[in-house]
Order: structure tokens, then sequence, then C-alpha cells
């Protein structure tokens, strides 16, 4: 077991977790004319996260570790700052880009390290995350155009 790689997908876990609670928030207290579509796409985006973050935690457990748990911990593991609940429409959508920017940096280390230690399973978890954000991200951007 790679220490490094477990340390890795523990800040992918804590950074999911993270903009998951972010998106979450942002879902809650969204306002304005695009609130439907804002709202839904929020949903759609915490919901998948909330399933991805079990696979992930479930994989550092595969490999012999201990996965993190706990809202101080997370927090303190992911360090992304935090969205006002007051914020305008587009602040929000600019702000979970931001987290999302983290979490993909942090994505693509933990897929490196995988690659290094040749641990293709976690390896493709995270290219598959990836995937899922880089799009994530793209829409998001789009809805500022």
């Amino acid at each position: 077991m790679s220490e490094k790689l477990v340390e890795s997908l523990r800040r992918v876990v804590a950074d999911t977790y993270a903009v998951m609670g972010q998106t979450h928030l942002c879902h809650w207290n969204v306002r304005g004319r695009s609130f439907f579509g804002l709202h839904n796409a929020f949903e759609e985006q915490y919901t998948e996260m909330f399933e991805a973050v079990d696979e992930i935690a479930e994989r550092i457990r595969s490999i012999g570790a201990l996965a993190p748990g706990g809202l101080a911990n997370l927090a303190k593991l992911a360090a992304i700052d935090e969205v006002a609940e007051d914020a305008s429409a587009d602040d929000m959508v600019r702000h979970l880009i931001k987290c999302y920017d983290k979490l993909l940096t942090d994505l693509k280390a933990a897929r490196d390290v995988a690659g290094d230690v040749d641990d293709s399973e976690s390896e493709d978890l995270m290219i598959a995350r990836i995937q899922v954000h880089e799009k994530t991200v793209w829409m998001l951007k789009s809805y500022l155009e």
C-alpha cells in the first residue's frame, strides 16, 4: 500500500464532500430567474457526488487504509472555501467552478500517483471522476456565458 496514494485518495474524498456540501447549499438557497434550472442541476450534481464518494472511500478501504470522516476533519483536509448563503445565482456558479477546479487538481494528482504505483483500479476511478467533473465545469461555465 502506498501512503502517498492513500493520502491522495483521502484528499479526493474530502474535496468531494466539500463540493457536494457547497452544491447542496447552493441548491437550497439559489434564487432568481434561473432558480428552477439551477435548483435541479445542483440536485443532480450533489446526488451524483454522494454515490461517487462512497466508491472512492471503499477503494481506500480495499487497499488497506481507513477512509476519512467527520465534518471538521473533512473540511480541514479539503480546505475549500464556503459560499455565502445569500450569494447571487451567478456568484454561486462561479464559486462552484472554483471548488471543482480544486477537486480536479486533486483528482489528477491522485490519478498520477495511482499510475506511478501501478494501481490501475484507483487510476481508472480517478479518470472516471475527472471526466464527470470536467463536464460539470463546462456546463457551469456555459451557464455564465
